[in-house]
């Protein structure tokens, strides 16, 4: 009997071809995103996690509020944790990172500028679990200018990773040696951090200071199991008012409680391991993170993905079940009992729901590359290692199937014989209402896409084209040129003799991507209640003419006069800050020198034009320079179309020094760009799933409008004999759907809109929502939706009416 059911399912899926390729196809590509998403959206799910104690660890995030700016940094001070362990017995362990920016490592003639090295405390392994394979994790950093390294960086270094323990590196920046202890495999993709090199932290001085008013150190704790990391929260202002209470008290010769009293603070907070990567927004972290909202959208997304794919499926299995009434007419004339109808209904439905979810997991991994590529991941689709994967894909294929072919098994197969075979039986206003509906939602969530991944690139758009207050156009930055010492000034100078080149400044602070970083406590006028939290940049007196910045008031450093070495010049946010208004030149800043509350004046000598040195997600801050010989890197501004020959000529001239190191260079547009990476990867990948899901949507559309065709073929007929003309014919077809369509855009406009205005509040310069982002939504949803339907109508209205009416 079984057998039976099977070839007349496969007979009837062949003689409606185009019709169960359409469900099939539209149902495949459905399951195929969802699985995508998911594979995405688990992927975030899981950062950090393969951590033994992830549940457990928690990070300390110092945060301080100075005159209404408010800063929040993943470090802590280098005795904070310690101080915890030792204090409060429900903290079992603490361990620190200190990152050191891009050194040089040198083996034998090797150099190699290494970007993911960091000094680490000695139980490092024991607190994340990053297993050796050589050395022993517990004693491999008790030594100082000790290092563990990754097996890639043993290849790379040593040509394998066998006998990598024992070798010396040599860190040219600091000029000290370090003994290879130890080998780990890799640090996990789903980490928030990811360095190939850890070195001992017991060789660094900084690490043994006992200050709290600087902090340097990522610092992590081991939380007693089962305990609540909120209970140790609350404890914070304890801590900071015995230690840092008598701190800020010796620098600024204020009390804390009187610091607070005028509006300021300053306080640690914890951060769960497992929260990093999706809720942390801080400044300074270790890495970009992603961002929880994204995993909702993308969620979202593949829950109404796969709910606008199930229900074509189920509406255009109903729908071509609906023309089959005759057949059971006549079966159950010929016999048949309603149970074994039921059941050749629901083996047919079943059928081509396993035939889609075959199709989807090919699709999944012809996808998967191009996906990975695009969005920066190694997403996989291994059933072993996700064991209820296949399991939930056969139960949901199942579901699918029994839910799509209910209609036909249940309904169907009750129908009155008689009434079948004499045609007066119809679909019924509750059918056609259910259909409608389906529509409705199936576009209502096209259109909320569509409005969704135009303002997404609009906001991109905006950023890219937004006056950024200096030139980033022909300006590259000239890496690492400290390792040229006192040749650096004539590197630079020859650099000048090119006419090629407009200007070239000496600092190692960039306005945009990764840049050297300083933050500090000034006194306006050297009064402690109005402490000003500012970013401080060293430069030469080249930097401003060299990024095009705008002098607004006063003027720019010059070597024409020697008192600007205890100059400064500020930028409108400081400014405002400091509440001068007008009166500014001329005006004394004191600015702390080391932690021990020690200050140094200067003078205000000008004043330039707010520029973006951080990501417009955040709002322009106070930004203070200063005249200093700061090393670092060299910014050069050139004027020509020949960008590549004037590379040459720099790399020609840098390979005179004996520098001992590669030539680096990144342009600043470039940089800039890379800072919205992500939000431009967002945009990608969520045009692509809003392009799916209108295809999915039209798919339903067309198969329905096809099926509406068929059931109105006489009545196109005996209108075409009537005189109507193929417009009528069209219109006749189309406009019911088209109805359906404008009534979806009234629906999802409200909510695209309130969806998008709260993304865009992430940033804190963004564009506006304009009326025409719904309008271009509305008529692309209708014109794509004609464009579906027409085809159809257009075959039907071209019919011949003499066939059309002898049909049957």
């Amino acid at each position: 009997m079984f057998q039976n059911y099977f070839k007349i399912a496969l007979r009837n899926l062949w003689r409606n071809k185009a019709f169960s390729a359409i469900n099939i196809f539209g149902l495949a590509i459905g399951i195929a995103t969802c699985l995508v998403i998911m594979l995405f959206v688990a992927d975030e799910l899981s950062y950090d996690r393969f951590n033994q104690k992830a549940d457990r660890i928690v990070r300390i995030v110092f945060k301080a509020t100075l005159n209404g700016e408010t800063l929040e940094t993943p470090t802590a001070s280098a005795p904070t944790g310690q101080t915890l362990v030792r204090d409060y017995p429900e903290v079992e362990a603490a361990t620190r990172v200190r990152v050191n920016s891009a050194p040089f490592i040198t083996y034998q003639d090797k150099t190699f500028k290494e970007d993911k090295f960091a000094f680490v405390d000695a139980n490092f392994f024991q607190v994340f679990t990053l297993p050796l394979i050589q050395g022993d994790a517990k004693t491999a950093l008790l030594e100082p200018n000790t290092i563990i390294i990754s097996k890639a960086m043993a290849q790379k270094y040593f040509g394998t990773d066998n006998n990598a323990v024992g070798k010396i590196l040599q860190l040219k920046n600091e000029k000290t040696s370090y003994k290879v202890t130890g080998v780990i495999d890799k640090v996990p993709a789903n980490s928030h951090f990811h360095f190939n090199f850890f070195a001992s932290m017991a060789g660094l001085e900084e690490a043994r200071q006992t200050t709290w008013m600087s902090n340097n150190f990522n610092t992590y704790l081991v939380l007693r199991s089962g305990y609540d990391y909120k209970q140790l929260q609350a404890k914070m202002p304890q801590v900071i008012e015995k230690y840092m209470g008598p701190e800020v008290q010796k620098a600024l010769g204020i009390s804390l409680k009187q610091f607070r009293e005028k509006g300021d603070d300053v306080g640690l907070y914890l951060q769960p391991l497992t929260a990093i990567h999706l809720r942390s927004k801080l400044t300074n972290d270790l890495e970009p993170g992603g961002d929880v909202r994204y995993v909702y959208i993308f969620g979202a997304i593949a829950l109404f993905m796969l709910l606008i794919a199930s229900i074509n499926f189920m509406n255009l299995s109903t729908a071509g079940a609906s023309k089959r009434a005759r057949e059971v007419g006549i079966r159950k004339v010929l016999g048949s009992v309603k149970k074994e109808l039921v059941q050749q209904f629901l083996l047919e439905s079943v059928l081509l729901s396993a035939i889609a979810l075959v199709v989807a997991i090919i699709l999944v991994y012809l996808a998967l590359p191009f996906f990975n590529d695009l969005a920066g991941k190694e997403l996989t689709l291994q059933f072993t290692d996700n064991l209820w994967l296949l399991p939930a894909l056969l139960f949901f294929g199942l579901v699918v199937g029994v839910l799509a072919g209910s209609y036909p098994a249940f309904f169907l197969s009750s129908f009155q014989p008689v009434k079948v075979l004499k045609g007066t039986l119809t679909a019924g206003k509750e059918s056609l209402s259910l259909r409608s509906g389906l529509v409705v939602f199936q576009f209502f969530i096209s259109v909320a896409l569509m409005i969704g991944t135009t303002v997404v690139y609009q906001q991109l758009n905006y950023i890219q084209n937004k006056k950024i207050g200096f030139d980033k156009d022909q300006t590259f930055v000239l890496h690492d040129t400290y390792v040229l010492g006192k040749q650096e000034e004539v590197f630079r100078q020859q650099l000048l003799q090119d006419p090629r080149v407009v200007n070239a400044s000496v600092s190692g602070f960039v306005p945009v991507g990764p840049t050297s970083s300083e933050n500090s406590v000034v006194l306006p006028e050297n009064n402690a209640a109005q402490s000003v939290s500012t970013r401080q940049y060293f430069v030469d007196p080249n930097y401003i003419p060299t990024l095009g910045m705008e002098v607004v008031a006063g003027r720019n450093f010059s070597k024409d006069f020697p008192s600007d070495s205890t100059a400064m010049v500020i930028n409108e946010a400081a400014a405002k800050a400091f509440g001068w208004g007008k009166n500014i030149l001329g005006r004394k800043v004191s600015r702390f020198i080391n932690n021990e509350g020690d200050k140094k004046e200067y003078r205000v000598i000008g004043v330039v034009k707010d520029f973006h040195f951080e990501s417009l997600h955040q709002r322009i801050t106070p930004l203070l320079m200063i005249l200093n010989n700061n090393s670092g890197a060299i910014i050069v501004k050139a004027k020509t179309k020949d960008i590549a020959g004037l590379l040459t000529f720099a790399k020609q001239q840098w390979s005179s020094f004996t520098a001992n190191a590669p030539f680096d260079y990144t342009f600043m547009d470039e940089r800039f760009a890379e800072t919205y990476r992500a939000e431009q990867k967002v945009g990608h990948i969520l045009s692509i799933f809003s392009g799916l899901t209108i295809f999915v949507a039209c798919l339903g559309l067309f198969g329905l409008a096809t099926f509406t065709a068929e059931q109105r073929t006489k009545e196109i007929g005996i209108r075409k004999v009537l005189g109507a003309s193929l417009p009528n014919i069209v219109s006749l077809l189309s406009r019911d759907f088209l109805k359906l369509v404008l009534i979806a855009n009234v629906l999802a406009w409200p909510l695209a809109w309130w969806a998008m205005h709260q993304w865009l509040q992430d940033f804190e310069y963004r564009t506006t929502i304009g009326w025409w982002v719904f309008g271009l939504a509305g008529v692309g949803a209708l014109l794509i939706a004609l464009l579906t339907i027409s085809y159809q109508a257009i075959k039907a209205a071209i019919a011949n009416p003499v066939k059309s009416l002898r049909s049957e």
